[in-house]
């Protein structure tokens, strides 16, 4: 993640948690009434940051289930979206 994100995010959503290890998904921040903003990451990248550390498909996708989109931390636990189909755009 570079200094530049790193400092919008202090500053537009600085209670937001990260993911550790996916800054490079990182989409940028989702708003939500009466609670605190959150980073919002691209699930498929953060699958591909698995693999690309040695995982194969279903293993990257079990690890990121579990440690990743199943862990509540907190009011800043970060999002993870799920793009729509090729075909449904």
């Amino acid at each position: 993640m570079t200094d530049d994100v790193k400092v919008w995010l202090s500053e537009v959503a600085p209670d937001a948690l990260l993911a550790d290890g996916f800054e490079d998904a990182i989409l940028g921040t989702v708003k939500r009434v009466s609670q605190p903003e959150i980073v919002i990451y691209d699930r498929e990248k953060c699958i591909e940051i698995l693999m690309r550390d040695g995982s194969d498909r279903e293993e990257a996708e079990e690890y990121f289930e579990c440690n990743a989109a199943g862990a509540w931390v907190g009011d800043g636990t970060p999002g993870f979206l799920v793009r729509l189909p090729e075909q449904a755009k």
